[in-house]
């Protein structure tokens, strides 16, 4: 999905009211207030949106204040003032808020990118090697500047080797297309943007590398503690919508494009470039673990190139990062 973040473009925010309700204390009387749930334009996190048009929170007890944020970052600082309950964000941007100070838990894998997430280049750069002295555009400590790092290692190349140049990922697929940058790494739906270039390409995707960028449900420390049957009905609600989105992939198409501000046909593109996990893959994804499938295993690397990159001054803690209940509570 930016201190480190999937960033897009504006910064108007859309508030999407649904139904429903949680119990907060004000004075003596309790009072009913919406969930505070954000997303942002990340294919995997789209299904929120027929969530809401099919009324599946309403099924499941909540109301929802559904808020859907044009530039990503707003989500992140949202959820971190505690402005909003619950967020989709990657896995690096919750890293980062904790190591700041926030309180946040993941208790929801969405996905995990598996090509969405890419490294396009202009004509005449065919593979990654080829950028060694090259300008590379991405925004700073996002998951596709973690992608670019990856891919630089894996040819041989180091973060020296480039000239990096931080740049809002709305801004950075604008730039290859201008001249500005030899390369970008940016996200859907901003990759369509950068391959409007002739003869660019993707020479590096999420896909060469399973599992390092997955996308989460978070939620506030305060939230979880306060209202554990509001975030196991969020939980519910996700899966229940998936199982509609699978007997009705049309019309969950319509409304995810719709949302995202593409055509039907361009949507169906990103598809297999986001991974939804099911409820199975959620809870084998939570488990300790030696290799990539694990998010404890994620979590360590993604801490390591946060720390070697300078982009946190200490290692993030794990502790209290995860909690795999309420998936398992489902099965």
């Amino acid at each position: 999905m930016l201190r480190f973040h999937r960033m897009v473009c504006a910064v108007a925010v859309a508030v999407l009211p649904l139904s429903g309700c949680s119990l907060l204390p004000e004075g003596n009387a309790a009072v009913t207030r919406p969930v505070k749930l954000g997303f942002s334009a990340w294919p995997g996190w789209f299904p929120w949106q027929v969530a809401l048009e099919k009324g599946f929170f309403k099924a499941n007890g909540l109301t929802i204040d559904l808020r859907f944020y044009d530039n990503y970052t707003d989500s992140l600082t949202a959820l971190t003032n505690g402005d909003i309950d619950a967020n989709s964000q990657t896995l690096n941007d919750t890293l980062s808020s904790v190591t700041d100070g926030a309180r946040e838990t993941i208790v929801l894998v969405n996905d995990n990118s598996t090509g969405n997430d890419q490294i396009i280049a202009r004509p005449g750069i065919g593979r990654i090697a080829d950028l060694k002295g090259k300008t590379v555009a991405a925004e700073e400590g996002t998951v596709d500047h973690y992608l670019l790092m990856l891919a630089l290692r894996k040819a041989g190349l180091g973060a020296k080797d480039v000239r990096f140049k931080p740049m809002a990922t709305d801004a950075a697929a604008a730039a290859l297309g201008q001249g500005k940058v030899d390369a970008v790494g940016v996200f859907a739906p901003f990759t369509s943007t950068a391959l409007e270039l002739d003869g660019s390409s993707a020479i590096a995707t999420s896909k060469d590398f399973p599992g390092a960028i997955p996308d989460h449900l978070v939620v506030t420390g305060a939230f979880l503690n306060k209202h554990p049957n509001d975030v196991q009905a969020l939980v519910k609600t996700w899966f229940d919508t998936l199982d509609w989105i699978r007997s009705n992939a049309g019309e969950a198409t319509a409304i995810m494009a719709k949302r995202a501000g593409v055509t039907e046909a361009e949507y169906a593109t990103y598809d297999s470039g986001t991974t939804v996990f099911s409820l199975d893959q959620n809870i084998e994804a939570f488990k300790p673990g030696p290799t990539a499938a694990s998010l404890p295993f994620q979590a360590r690397a993604l801490s390591q190139f946060l720390l070697e990159n300078r982009l946190t001054p200490i290692k993030p803690t794990l502790t209290g990062l995860f909690e795999p209940r309420f998936v398992q509570a489902l099965k």
